[in-house]
């Protein structure tokens, strides 16, 4: 299976070449069509329905790998192979960043569909773009192409994880604050990353982008320690499951909590792979893509905090969560 860091390495450099010659746009203009429009032709009479609901379900988070001045081109202009994103966040000290304050740039209105997600999937949804928000932050993390293109020399790239400016992510917090609230539907397990939807081909917002942070302003979804603990003191002591049968339940899990594997058919290197994904979000300490009794644990917290009804198929699981409920 190819990986996915390399190929977003490999993607960004084709697009900086594709956008080697443009230039940069001083300006980004938004316009939507709302509802309540009118007609010299005929009379419109506005009646409510209340069988509707919002387009979006879903807050996207990316790191760009290129700097300001690259990344509004390439989410701009036109190319061979054209991606945009409703909002781009730079970060301070970037020469190519034209003002002295950081300010949110709109690219694309939140009415409209942004190329942002690719062939993504999360829950019951694909194609995430026709669903979601995305907000590209400027990041500049990068990786050494290997000397081989073999599975096993790209599995030793040397990257590099750029911590997040704190200003940038000040201003990340209040945008998504603004956009959950115009959103009620994206609750805090839709609050996703480009490589939790497209494992595949994505690794974005990577292992710095600090998730728990968010997530402690009421931002996307983050587990309880101790409820951690408990898993972790249950699982480290039930030793009486093969590997095959851990990793086929993990993947279930992982299918539970929204992810796009199935668990049925996955093979080893792709319940890796999402366990990768998993663990770039929720442990970003250990990236590692095994299927060890921490990642487990924090995957049921994870449940147990966000999807309770999801445990009721784990007899085993379900009964000790009911216990401590109980006590």
């Amino acid at each position: 299976m190819s990986n996915p860091i390399m190929q977003g390495v490999q993607r960004a450099a084709g697009l900086l070449a594709a956008f080697a010659s443009t230039g940069l746009l001083t300006a980004c203009v938004s316009t939507s069509a709302g509802l309540n429009h009118e007609s010299e032709d005929y009379e419109i009479e506005v009646v409510k329905s209340q069988n509707a609901s919002e387009r979006v379900r879903f807050l996207v988070m990316h790191f760009t790998a290129i700097d300001f001045d690259t990344s509004l081109r390439v989410l701009t202009q036109p190319s061979s192979a054209p991606v945009s994103s409703h909002y781009l966040v730079p970060e301070s000290d970037d020469p190519s960043y034209p003002h002295d304050d950081l300010r949110v740039y709109q690219l694309v209105d939140e009415t409209r569909r942004a190329w942002h997600a690719g062939p993504s999937l999360w829950e019951d949804r694909s194609q995430l773009n026709d669903h979601s928000i995305g907000i590209e932050i400027v990041n500049k993390s990068h990786c050494h192409p290997p000397a081989e293109s073999t599975p096993e020399a790209e599995e030793e790239a040397v990257c590099f994880f750029p911590d997040f400016d704190p200003k940038q992510i000040e201003l990340v917090t209040a945008l998504s604050k603004d956009i959950l609230a115009r959103y009620p539907d994206i609750t805090p397990t839709r609050v996703i990353g480009h490589g939790d939807i497209i494992p595949q081909w994505k690794i974005d917002p990577g292992p710095k982008f600090p998730w728990q942070q968010l997530a402690e302003a009421g931002i996307g979804a983050w587990y309880d320690d101790e409820t951690v603990k408990r898993h972790l003191d249950y699982l480290s002591g039930n030793t009486t499951s093969d590997r095959d049968s851990v990793r086929q339940r993990f993947a279930q899990w992982l299918r539970d909590y929204g992810y796009g594997i199935d668990p049925a058919a996955a093979t080893e290197d792709e319940i890796s792979l999402y366990t990768r994904a998993f663990q770039y979000h929720f442990r970003p300490w250990k990236v590692d893509g095994e299927v060890d009794n921490q990642t487990r644990a924090i995957l049921l917290a994870l449940l147990e905090k966000y999807f309770p009804d999801k445990l009721s198929g784990y007899p085993d699981i379900n009964t000790r969560v009911l216990a401590v409920k109980d006590s």
